[in-house]
């Protein structure tokens, strides 16, 4: 595990962003019961915190994909760390959302993104990557290229890893679920008992009781 996943997982926690309840679980809109639940829109009152998020997605983006030409963010999680980024870099900025605009011009990419361009997506965080991945179609139906995704969390379910590879989308993040632990177990946050719980969660969480 490298510094940064660790460094952004204690940034994260400190501002609960990230939240974990093994005893008390949350539910999540899809039904699933869950030990752990990610608020990424927290970092955004944390000057500090978003600053560094900012700076990191940055880095990230020019290390791996130095030829970008746009940032997108995807509705409505990752707007604003998409927007934030795209000032740093100078680069344009268009957002995507789950479904098109049901009035007006319907659109689904808001913004002007050039046909052909190379673009970096942003998200807040990864589950099962499905709506994630829907942004790429999008770009791809629209002309443009989609050469990577930065996210700040990802929970690294297999499935996940399955439907980028065959989406043939490279992923980058700053942290994960595993750094989130580690660190969680570090500062107190949570018991040593609460960690097979946790790690039992994440082999099957639609099953999980």
């Amino acid at each position: 595990m490298n510094t940064l996943e660790i460094l952004t997982a204690e940034k994260l926690l400190r501002i609960k962003a990230i939240k974990l309840q093994p005893s008390n679980p949350f539910t999540w809109a899809s039904g699933w019961k869950s030990p752990i639940y990610c608020d990424n829109r927290k970092l955004l009152s944390y000057p500090a915190t978003r600053t560094f998020i900012k700076l990191e997605l940055a880095s990230v983006i020019l290390e791996a994909y130095p030829d970008v030409d746009a940032i997108a963010g995807v509705a409505t999680g990752a707007i604003a760390p998409g927007a934030l980024v795209a000032d740093l870099l100078g680069l344009p900025f268009v957002y995507i959302r789950s479904t098109p605009k049901d009035h007006g011009l319907e659109n689904l990419i808001e913004g002007d993104l050039k046909p052909g361009s190379k673009v970096v997506v942003v998200e807040d965080l990864v589950s099962t990557g499905s709506s994630s991945l829907k942004a790429v179609e999008a770009i791809r139906k629209d002309g443009s290229e989609a050469i990577g995704m930065v996210a700040i969390f990802t929970y690294g379910f297999p499935i996940a890893e399955e439907h980028f590879k065959k989406a043939n989308v490279d992923l980058r993040t700053l942290t994960n679920y595993d750094a989130i632990l580690q660190e969680a177990l570090r500062i107190d946050y949570i018991a040593k008992d609460d960690l097979e719980t946790l790690q039992e969660w994440r082999k099957s969480p639609a099953d999980w009781k």
